[in-house]
Protein backbone atom coordinates (compact mmCIF):
# COMPACT_ATOMS: atom_id res chain seq x y z
CA UNK A 1 0.00 0.00 0.00
CA UNK A 2 1.24 3.62 -0.15
CA UNK A 3 1.08 5.54 2.69
CA UNK A 4 -1.24 3.03 3.99
CA UNK A 5 -3.64 3.88 1.19
CA UNK A 6 -4.82 1.49 -1.36
CA UNK A 7 -2.95 1.10 -4.45
CA UNK A 8 -5.95 1.09 -7.24
CA UNK A 9 -5.07 1.13 -10.87
CA UNK A 10 -8.32 1.93 -13.16
CA UNK A 11 -8.01 0.41 -16.33
CA UNK A 12 -10.02 2.07 -19.47
CA UNK A 13 -10.23 2.39 -23.37
CA UNK A 14 -9.15 -0.92 -24.46
CA UNK A 15 -9.73 -2.85 -27.53
CA UNK A 16 -13.41 -2.51 -28.23
CA UNK A 17 -16.06 -0.39 -30.16
CA UNK A 18 -17.25 0.66 -26.34
CA UNK A 19 -14.10 2.54 -25.97
CA UNK A 20 -15.21 5.76 -25.65
CA UNK A 21 -18.03 4.68 -23.54
CA UNK A 22 -14.76 3.72 -21.16
CA UNK A 23 -13.39 6.75 -21.03
CA UNK A 24 -16.63 8.38 -19.38
CA UNK A 25 -17.16 5.42 -17.20
CA UNK A 26 -13.69 5.59 -15.65
CA UNK A 27 -13.23 9.40 -15.34
CA UNK A 28 -16.60 9.23 -13.37
CA UNK A 29 -15.15 6.16 -10.92
CA UNK A 30 -11.67 8.20 -10.54
CA UNK A 31 -13.48 11.58 -9.53
CA UNK A 32 -15.59 9.91 -7.31
CA UNK A 33 -12.80 7.94 -5.50
CA UNK A 34 -11.52 8.69 -2.47
CA UNK A 35 -8.74 10.02 -2.62
CA UNK A 36 -7.38 9.81 1.52
CA UNK A 37 -8.36 5.81 1.39
CA UNK A 38 -6.88 5.16 -2.58
CA UNK A 39 -3.87 5.93 -4.32
CA UNK A 40 -5.63 6.30 -7.88
CA UNK A 41 -3.46 5.26 -11.04
CA UNK A 42 -5.12 5.41 -14.45
CA UNK A 43 -3.90 2.93 -17.07
CA UNK A 44 -5.19 3.41 -20.22
CA UNK A 45 -5.21 0.36 -23.17
CA UNK A 46 -5.56 2.31 -26.47
CA UNK A 47 -7.90 1.16 -29.61
CA UNK A 48 -4.42 -1.19 -30.55
CA UNK A 49 -3.87 -2.91 -27.04
CA UNK A 50 -1.08 -0.95 -25.76
CA UNK A 51 -1.00 -0.16 -22.15
CA UNK A 52 -0.09 3.14 -20.55
CA UNK A 53 0.52 4.63 -16.85
CA UNK A 54 -1.04 8.05 -16.79
CA UNK A 55 -0.50 10.81 -14.73
CA UNK A 56 -3.26 10.75 -11.67
CA UNK A 57 -5.34 13.37 -12.65
CA UNK A 58 -8.51 13.52 -14.53
CA UNK A 59 -7.24 15.09 -17.62
CA UNK A 60 -5.85 11.51 -18.06
CA UNK A 61 -9.43 10.28 -19.43
CA UNK A 62 -9.83 12.66 -22.44
CA UNK A 63 -9.03 10.75 -25.78
CA UNK A 64 -5.18 11.28 -25.52
CA UNK A 65 -3.18 13.56 -28.41
CA UNK A 66 0.18 12.02 -27.38
CA UNK A 67 1.73 8.90 -25.16
CA UNK A 68 4.95 8.79 -24.33
CA UNK A 69 6.83 5.37 -24.78
CA UNK A 70 8.04 5.87 -20.83
CA UNK A 71 4.52 5.59 -20.00
CA UNK A 72 4.69 2.19 -21.51
CA UNK A 73 3.43 -0.47 -19.45
CA UNK A 74 2.30 -4.15 -19.61
CA UNK A 75 0.38 -6.50 -16.64
CA UNK A 76 2.45 -8.80 -15.53
CA UNK A 77 1.26 -12.61 -15.26
CA UNK A 78 3.70 -13.46 -12.88
CA UNK A 79 1.94 -13.08 -8.90
CA UNK A 80 5.58 -12.26 -7.82
CA UNK A 81 5.44 -8.68 -9.94
CA UNK A 82 2.11 -7.84 -8.17
CA UNK A 83 1.02 -5.79 -11.25
CA UNK A 84 2.68 -3.69 -13.75
CA UNK A 85 5.97 -3.54 -15.17
CA UNK A 86 7.02 -0.04 -16.59
CA UNK A 87 9.28 0.78 -19.27
CA UNK A 88 12.25 3.05 -18.47
CA UNK A 89 14.00 2.12 -21.87
CA UNK A 90 16.49 0.48 -23.81
CA UNK A 91 14.83 -2.97 -23.32
CA UNK A 92 14.77 -2.15 -19.08
CA UNK A 93 11.82 -2.08 -16.98
CA UNK A 94 10.93 -1.43 -13.18
CA UNK A 95 7.80 -2.68 -11.21
CA UNK A 96 4.83 -0.54 -10.36
CA UNK A 97 2.82 -3.33 -7.76
CA UNK A 98 -0.83 -2.70 -7.18
CA UNK A 99 -3.04 -3.37 -4.58
CA UNK A 100 -6.14 -3.80 -6.59
CA UNK A 101 -7.34 -3.42 -10.03
CA UNK A 102 -10.33 -1.54 -11.03
CA UNK A 103 -11.66 -2.90 -14.65
CA UNK A 104 -14.00 -0.01 -16.43
CA UNK A 105 -13.33 -1.72 -19.69
CA UNK A 106 -16.34 -2.35 -21.34
CA UNK A 107 -17.07 -5.04 -24.52
CA UNK A 108 -14.40 -7.55 -25.87
CA UNK A 109 -10.73 -7.46 -24.11
CA UNK A 110 -12.39 -6.31 -20.72
CA UNK A 111 -15.53 -7.49 -19.91
CA UNK A 112 -15.69 -10.88 -22.05
CA UNK A 113 -13.34 -12.61 -19.38
CA UNK A 114 -10.04 -12.22 -21.09
CA UNK A 115 -8.68 -9.20 -19.25
CA UNK A 116 -10.08 -11.27 -16.00
CA UNK A 117 -8.30 -14.61 -16.26
CA UNK A 118 -5.09 -12.46 -17.17
CA UNK A 119 -5.56 -10.76 -13.22
CA UNK A 120 -6.09 -14.50 -12.02
CA UNK A 121 -2.68 -15.42 -13.89
CA UNK A 122 -1.16 -12.49 -11.90
CA UNK A 123 -3.02 -12.98 -8.54
CA UNK A 124 -4.50 -9.56 -7.83
CA UNK A 125 -7.43 -8.86 -6.84
CA UNK A 126 -10.08 -6.57 -9.29
CA UNK A 127 -13.22 -5.09 -8.96
CA UNK A 128 -16.46 -7.04 -10.50
CA UNK A 129 -17.61 -10.89 -11.91
CA UNK A 130 -14.35 -13.52 -12.72
CA UNK A 131 -13.43 -14.99 -15.92
CA UNK A 132 -16.18 -17.60 -16.13
CA UNK A 133 -18.95 -14.94 -15.26
CA UNK A 134 -17.66 -12.67 -17.44
CA UNK A 135 -16.94 -14.68 -20.38
CA UNK A 136 -20.40 -15.95 -20.53
CA UNK A 137 -22.48 -12.98 -19.42
CA UNK A 138 -20.36 -11.33 -22.59
CA UNK A 139 -21.68 -13.83 -25.13
CA UNK A 140 -25.52 -13.56 -26.00
CA UNK A 141 -25.91 -16.90 -26.92
CA UNK A 142 -24.29 -18.60 -23.98
CA UNK A 143 -25.85 -16.57 -21.44
CA UNK A 144 -29.52 -16.72 -23.07
CA UNK A 145 -29.30 -20.70 -23.13
CA UNK A 146 -28.15 -20.64 -19.18
CA UNK A 147 -30.83 -19.05 -17.59
CA UNK A 148 -33.42 -20.32 -20.02
CA UNK A 149 -31.57 -24.08 -18.79
CA UNK A 150 -32.06 -22.62 -15.16
CA UNK A 151 -36.06 -21.86 -15.74
CA UNK A 152 -35.20 -17.80 -16.02
CA UNK A 153 -37.80 -16.64 -19.14
CA UNK A 154 -36.49 -15.49 -21.78
CA UNK A 155 -37.19 -14.71 -25.49
CA UNK A 156 -37.03 -16.85 -28.09
CA UNK A 157 -33.85 -16.73 -30.32
CA UNK A 158 -31.36 -18.34 -32.68
CA UNK A 159 -28.09 -17.96 -34.12
CA UNK A 160 -25.50 -18.90 -36.71
CA UNK A 161 -22.12 -18.39 -37.58
CA UNK A 162 -20.80 -15.66 -39.75
CA UNK A 163 -19.70 -17.83 -42.31
CA UNK A 164 -22.96 -19.81 -42.53
CA UNK A 165 -24.33 -16.37 -43.74
CA UNK A 166 -21.71 -15.40 -46.22
CA UNK A 167 -21.97 -18.84 -47.92
CA UNK A 168 -26.24 -19.09 -47.74
CA UNK A 169 -27.42 -15.96 -47.03
CA UNK A 170 -31.18 -17.08 -49.00
CA UNK A 171 -31.43 -19.72 -46.47
CA UNK A 172 -30.96 -18.02 -43.15
CA UNK A 173 -33.61 -15.31 -44.65
CA UNK A 174 -36.01 -17.92 -45.48
CA UNK A 175 -35.23 -19.40 -42.15
CA UNK A 176 -36.41 -16.15 -40.04
CA UNK A 177 -39.09 -15.37 -42.93
CA UNK A 178 -42.25 -16.75 -40.21
CA UNK A 179 -40.61 -15.29 -37.45
CA UNK A 180 -42.75 -12.44 -35.57
CA UNK A 181 -41.61 -8.52 -36.19
CA UNK A 182 -40.19 -6.87 -35.42
CA UNK A 183 -36.32 -9.18 -34.75
CA UNK A 184 -33.08 -8.06 -32.99
CA UNK A 185 -30.25 -8.64 -34.86
CA UNK A 186 -27.20 -8.57 -32.52
CA UNK A 187 -23.12 -9.25 -32.67
CA UNK A 188 -23.30 -12.17 -30.37
CA UNK A 189 -20.52 -10.65 -28.05
CA UNK A 190 -20.50 -6.99 -27.72
CA UNK A 191 -22.76 -4.39 -25.67
CA UNK A 192 -23.95 -0.81 -25.32
CA UNK A 193 -25.96 -1.88 -28.33
CA UNK A 194 -23.29 -1.40 -30.46
CA UNK A 195 -24.13 -3.43 -33.86
CA UNK A 196 -27.51 -4.07 -32.82
CA UNK A 197 -30.58 -3.38 -35.61
CA UNK A 198 -34.57 -3.70 -34.94
CA UNK A 199 -36.05 -4.91 -38.70
CA UNK A 200 -39.62 -4.77 -39.20
CA UNK A 201 -39.32 -6.58 -42.33
CA UNK A 202 -36.61 -8.58 -44.52
CA UNK A 203 -35.90 -5.98 -46.37
CA UNK A 204 -33.76 -4.67 -43.65
CA UNK A 205 -32.50 -7.88 -42.39
CA UNK A 206 -29.45 -7.87 -44.91
CA UNK A 207 -28.55 -4.97 -44.05
CA UNK A 208 -28.59 -5.80 -40.09
CA UNK A 209 -26.97 -8.95 -40.11
CA UNK A 210 -23.84 -7.46 -42.31
CA UNK A 211 -23.86 -4.56 -39.74
CA UNK A 212 -23.95 -6.97 -37.32
CA UNK A 213 -21.09 -9.42 -38.37
CA UNK A 214 -18.86 -6.69 -38.29
CA UNK A 215 -18.57 -6.84 -34.80
CA UNK A 216 -18.55 -11.00 -34.09
CA UNK A 217 -18.69 -14.39 -36.06
CA UNK A 218 -21.68 -14.89 -34.67
CA UNK A 219 -25.19 -13.81 -35.15
CA UNK A 220 -28.03 -13.59 -32.43
CA UNK A 221 -31.90 -13.09 -34.09
CA UNK A 222 -34.08 -12.21 -31.05
CA UNK A 223 -38.11 -11.84 -31.35
CA UNK A 224 -39.32 -8.37 -30.56
CA UNK A 225 -40.39 -8.62 -26.47
CA UNK A 226 -43.69 -6.47 -25.73
CA UNK A 227 -43.13 -4.53 -22.58
CA UNK A 228 -41.95 -2.18 -20.13
CA UNK A 229 -37.94 -2.42 -20.20
CA UNK A 230 -36.93 -2.85 -16.64
CA UNK A 231 -33.26 -2.49 -15.00
CA UNK A 232 -31.92 -4.39 -11.49
CA UNK A 233 -28.60 -3.60 -10.38
CA UNK A 234 -27.04 -6.39 -8.05
CA UNK A 235 -24.43 -6.37 -5.42
CA UNK A 236 -22.19 -8.69 -3.98
CA UNK A 237 -20.52 -12.36 -4.01
CA UNK A 238 -22.29 -15.46 -2.17
CA UNK A 239 -24.72 -12.91 -0.24
CA UNK A 240 -25.99 -10.41 -2.83
CA UNK A 241 -28.42 -8.01 -2.53
CA UNK A 242 -30.90 -6.39 -5.52
CA UNK A 243 -31.59 -2.88 -5.88
CA UNK A 244 -35.05 -0.95 -6.60
CA UNK A 245 -36.03 -1.76 -10.68
CA UNK A 246 -35.73 1.27 -12.60
CA UNK A 247 -37.41 1.84 -16.17
CA UNK A 248 -35.98 3.22 -19.42
CA UNK A 249 -38.70 4.70 -21.46
CA UNK A 250 -37.08 4.60 -24.69
CA UNK A 251 -37.82 8.05 -27.11
CA UNK A 252 -35.55 6.18 -30.25
CA UNK A 253 -36.41 2.97 -32.29
CA UNK A 254 -34.77 1.55 -29.48
CA UNK A 255 -32.59 1.95 -26.49
CA UNK A 256 -29.60 1.92 -28.72
CA UNK A 257 -25.91 3.53 -28.72
CA UNK A 258 -26.98 7.08 -29.47
CA UNK A 259 -29.73 7.34 -27.40
CA UNK A 260 -27.72 5.98 -24.34
CA UNK A 261 -24.57 7.89 -24.83
CA UNK A 262 -25.01 10.65 -27.53
CA UNK A 263 -27.93 12.34 -27.16
CA UNK A 264 -29.27 11.45 -23.51
CA UNK A 265 -32.73 11.36 -24.85
CA UNK A 266 -34.12 8.69 -22.56
CA UNK A 267 -36.30 8.33 -19.58
CA UNK A 268 -34.92 6.68 -16.62
CA UNK A 269 -37.56 6.19 -14.07
CA UNK A 270 -36.24 6.07 -10.94
CA UNK A 271 -37.69 4.13 -9.33
CA UNK A 272 -39.73 2.46 -11.67
CA UNK A 273 -43.31 2.78 -11.02
CA UNK A 274 -44.50 -1.17 -9.66
CA UNK A 275 -46.18 -3.10 -7.80
CA UNK A 276 -44.46 -4.60 -4.35
CA UNK A 277 -44.92 -7.97 -6.08
CA UNK A 278 -43.55 -6.82 -9.33
CA UNK A 279 -40.65 -5.20 -7.55
CA UNK A 280 -40.17 -9.11 -5.68
CA UNK A 281 -40.52 -10.43 -8.93
CA UNK A 282 -37.74 -8.13 -10.54
CA UNK A 283 -35.40 -8.35 -7.81
CA UNK A 284 -35.80 -12.10 -7.58
CA UNK A 285 -35.39 -12.99 -11.45
CA UNK A 286 -31.88 -10.48 -11.14
CA UNK A 287 -30.51 -12.57 -8.15
CA UNK A 288 -31.19 -16.13 -9.74
CA UNK A 289 -29.83 -14.94 -12.93
CA UNK A 290 -26.66 -13.86 -11.28
CA UNK A 291 -26.38 -16.58 -9.01
CA UNK A 292 -26.80 -18.80 -12.41
CA UNK A 293 -23.44 -16.88 -13.35
CA UNK A 294 -21.41 -17.59 -10.09
CA UNK A 295 -21.73 -13.36 -10.15
CA UNK A 296 -19.67 -11.35 -7.88
CA UNK A 297 -18.86 -8.01 -7.21
CA UNK A 298 -21.67 -6.19 -9.40
CA UNK A 299 -23.60 -6.50 -12.55
CA UNK A 300 -26.79 -5.09 -14.02
CA UNK A 301 -30.02 -7.26 -15.33
CA UNK A 302 -32.24 -6.20 -17.65
CA UNK A 303 -35.39 -7.33 -18.43
CA UNK A 304 -39.01 -6.92 -19.60
CA UNK A 305 -42.35 -7.07 -17.69
CA UNK A 306 -44.70 -8.39 -20.32
CA UNK A 307 -48.19 -7.19 -20.35
CA UNK A 308 -49.06 -10.74 -18.90
CA UNK A 309 -47.20 -9.93 -15.72
CA UNK A 310 -43.95 -12.22 -17.08
CA UNK A 311 -40.09 -11.05 -16.51
CA UNK A 312 -38.50 -11.80 -18.93
CA UNK A 313 -34.83 -11.88 -18.82
CA UNK A 314 -33.05 -9.76 -21.67
CA UNK A 315 -28.85 -9.83 -20.61
CA UNK A 316 -26.88 -9.36 -18.06
CA UNK A 317 -24.08 -6.55 -17.90
CA UNK A 318 -20.93 -7.93 -15.78
CA UNK A 319 -19.31 -4.71 -16.03
CA UNK A 320 -22.20 -1.72 -16.39
CA UNK A 321 -21.35 1.96 -17.44
CA UNK A 322 -20.25 4.21 -14.75
CA UNK A 323 -21.07 7.40 -16.46
CA UNK A 324 -23.30 10.36 -14.69
CA UNK A 325 -25.80 8.79 -16.67
CA UNK A 326 -25.26 5.57 -15.83
CA UNK A 327 -28.88 3.56 -14.74
CA UNK A 328 -25.94 0.75 -12.37
CA UNK A 329 -24.96 3.59 -9.85
CA UNK A 330 -28.19 5.32 -10.33
CA UNK A 331 -30.27 2.56 -9.04
CA UNK A 332 -28.20 2.04 -5.72
CA UNK A 333 -28.51 6.14 -5.01
CA UNK A 334 -32.03 5.85 -4.75
CA UNK A 335 -31.64 2.52 -2.69
CA UNK A 336 -29.12 4.22 -0.10
CA UNK A 337 -25.92 3.34 -1.21
CA UNK A 338 -24.02 6.79 -2.76
CA UNK A 339 -21.67 6.26 -5.50
CA UNK A 340 -18.80 7.01 -3.10
CA UNK A 341 -19.94 4.53 -0.38
CA UNK A 342 -20.40 1.92 -3.99
CA UNK A 343 -16.75 2.11 -5.05
CA UNK A 344 -15.97 0.88 -1.08
CA UNK A 345 -18.35 -1.31 -1.49
CA UNK A 346 -17.06 -3.18 -4.66
CA UNK A 347 -13.27 -2.30 -3.21
CA UNK A 348 -14.28 -4.65 -0.22
CA UNK A 349 -16.03 -7.13 -2.24
CA UNK A 350 -13.17 -7.76 -4.51
CA UNK A 351 -10.69 -8.36 -1.63
CA UNK A 352 -13.11 -10.53 -0.15
CA UNK A 353 -13.11 -12.61 -2.63
CA UNK A 354 -9.61 -12.89 -4.04
CA UNK A 355 -8.85 -13.37 0.04
CA UNK A 356 -11.57 -16.59 -0.49
CA UNK A 357 -9.95 -17.96 -3.63
CA UNK A 358 -6.11 -17.96 -1.84
CA UNK A 359 -7.73 -20.45 0.24
CA UNK A 360 -8.62 -23.05 -2.10
CA UNK A 361 -5.31 -25.47 -2.85
CA UNK A 362 -3.44 -25.81 -5.80
CA UNK A 363 -1.04 -28.70 -4.48
CA UNK A 364 -1.89 -32.32 -3.18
Amino acid sequence: MTKNRIRVAILYGGRSAEHEVSLRSAASVFAAMDKTKYAVTPVFITKSGAWYIRKEDLSSFAPPEHLSEKQRAILSPDPEHRGFLKFTGQNSFERFPVDLVFPVLHGTFGEDGTLQGLLDLANIPYVGCGTLASAVGMDKIVMKTVFRDIGLNVGPFSWFYRSEWKRSPELIVNSLNDRPKPLFVKPANLGSSVGISKVSDLQELTDAIDRASKYDRRILIEDGIAGRELEVSVLGNEETVASVPGEVVSHAVFYNYDEKYLHDTAELVIPAKLTDAQVSMAQESALRAYRALDGSGLARVDMFLTPQDRIVINEINTLPGFTSISMYPKLWETSGLPYDKLLDRLVSLALDRHHDKNAILTDR
